[in-house]
């Protein structure tokens, strides 16, 4: 058709496959990380086999990440997150209990755990420099899975235009396969087009689409399902594929929403996905509302100092006093007064006004990567996000968490719609998605994103692990200003 184009039939170099030293590396650091640290600890010991001990620790380590299936090509070098490295090595002292018991062993029980530490440690670092490595592969265009959709126009459209605003994924779109007649925007190569109805050949389809795989040298066929792509057509399209031994993944129409929450059923013989609510009662928001407590309490007590310090800082390096209050919107709508360290002069709300027209930011938000209001102790204080430490008191007193998402100012609010307001349904934190994300780097529209992705898909262990990862993006500074 007119105005469509093809990408050329000529080899293409295959992108989707991982480095191939990820496997070895991944068994060969979690194998010495286990050996090691306890032949040595059993050695010391004077325990009586502490090879063989070493042998089976390494084995066991290496069997239980084996069976949850740690090793396989999909999971290599995806996450960096500590807690499924927590999770497997729980269950490595729990495998090695029970062999301890069955064999006699009788090395001290502290020395035992503190010998199995480091193969925690070693496999937390193993999976941050494969992300690590993945992630920059993949900014470059050598691990990616080559994509192609297939789907009627409209919704084609949608997934193509979705995955490529965002880089937090390894696919790319090379070619379309739409479904009936219909323009297609945004130029995209048109590898076949199949009819609005399912073709009078019965593999029809199969042909059209297996064609286009071949000439696009796609990894995956991504397929958007309509009313001219479903059930019966859709499943001779799987056939071929499979046959073929390609991968096919359909597209629910669902996004933001966390693989956690997703369950597959059947019911005759219909696939059904289903979607679970967002955490709002039960164990989890008690272990959040109890963290929070006592993690605030702890902060306080612990960093009286460093705050006795700062307070000198900021009124020595400026006129004024060192803290300062602010009233913003928690949850449900709530207002409350925030505080922080004072980072800018006295009269900075005043001066707001002036500086409307230099706002950096693109939404509801005022941000300058240069406020001529900010003091050079609070340039210091927001490089290191130290100006945020007063919110331990409105953590303990419950108008804020340790992490959710950003709090609002009410002239913010008060221009939300319905979707922006969703992210007022829980308590706003300290740190979250946007802390660990960019922070002032993104846009509005990515700064909400992040904070319903949060509402909706919260869980204590993700709080934790954004908690870790806090860390890191105060150490990096990136968008701190």
């Amino acid at each position: 058709m007119a105005g469509e184009t093809t990408a050329p039939d000529g080899p293409a170099r295959r992108l989707g496959d991982k480095a191939r030293w990820y496997l070895p590396a991944a068994v060969g650091a979690d194998l010495i990380g286990a050996a090691v640290p306890v032949g040595l600890v059993f050695e010391a010991a004077g325990q009586a086999r502490p090879g063989y001990c070493a042998l089976g620790a390494a084995l066991a380590w290496a069997g239980v990440q084996a069976l949850r299936r740690r090793y396989s090509a999909r999971v290599l070098g995806e996450s960096r997150g500590v807690l499924p490295v927590l999770h497997d090595w729980l269950i490595l002292i729990g495998v090695l209990a029970v062999a301890r018991v069955v064999t006699a062993e009788d090395t001290p029980r502290l020395a035992a755990l503190g010998a199995l530490l480091p193969a925690l440690l070693v496999t937390v670092a193993r999976h941050k420099l494969t992300y690590h490595h993945l992630s920059a592969a993949r900014r470059e265009a050598q691990a990616v899975s080559r994509v192609l959709v297939v789907g009627e126009p409209a919704a084609a459209e949608h997934v193509i235009a979705h995955l490529a605003a965002r880089t937090d994924h390894p696919y790319v779109v090379v070619g379309v396969v739409p479904v009936g007649e219909g323009p297609l925007a945004g130029g995209m190569p048109v590898a076949a087009r199949l009819e609005d109805s399912m073709p009078q050949a019965p593999d029809g389809d199969a042909a059209a689409v297996l064609g286009a795989v071949r000439s696009h040298h796609a990894d995956l066929v991504l397929v958007a399902p309509g009313a001219r792509i479903a059930g019966e057509r859709l499943r001779r399209v799987a056939w071929a594929l499979h046959d073929e031994g390609l991968e096919l993944a359909v597209f629910p129409g669902l996004v933001e929403v966390s693989v956690k929450r997703l369950e597959t059923l059947s019911a005759g013989g219909l696939a059904l996905l289903r979607v679970a609510p967002p955490v709002r009662r039960g164990v989890q928001p008690l272990l959040k509302a109890v963290f929070d407590r006592v993690g605030a309490a702890l902060g306080l007590l612990l960093l009286s100092p460093l705050f006795l310090g700062l307070v000198l800082a900021i009124r020595l390096g400026s006129t004024g006093p060192a803290f300062y209050s602010q009233r913003r919107v928690g949850r449900d709508g709530v207002p409350f007064v925030m505080w922080k360290f004072r980072t800018m002069v006295v009269d900075a709300e005043r001066l707001k006004a002036d500086l409307a027209g230099a706002n950096d930011n693109d939404g509801l938000m005022f941000k300058m990567r240069r406020d001529p209001r900010v003091t050079p102790v609070g340039r210091l204080l927001r490089r290191t996000s130290l100006d945020e430490l007063p919110q331990l008191v409105n953590v303990l007193t419950g108008s804020m968490s340790l992490v959710g998402p950003r709090p609002p100012l009410p002239e913010e609010v008060a221009e939300y719609g319905e979707v922006e307001l969703r992210r007022l349904t829980v308590r706003p934190g300290m740190t979250g998605l946007w802390q660990i994300s960019g922070r002032s780097d993104l846009s509005w529209d990515e700064t909400i994103q992040l904070d319903l992705q949060y509402v909706d898909n919260w869980s204590f262990t993700s709080d934790v692990d954004v908690m870790g990862r806090t860390l890191r993006a105060v150490v990096d500074g990136r968008g701190a200003y």
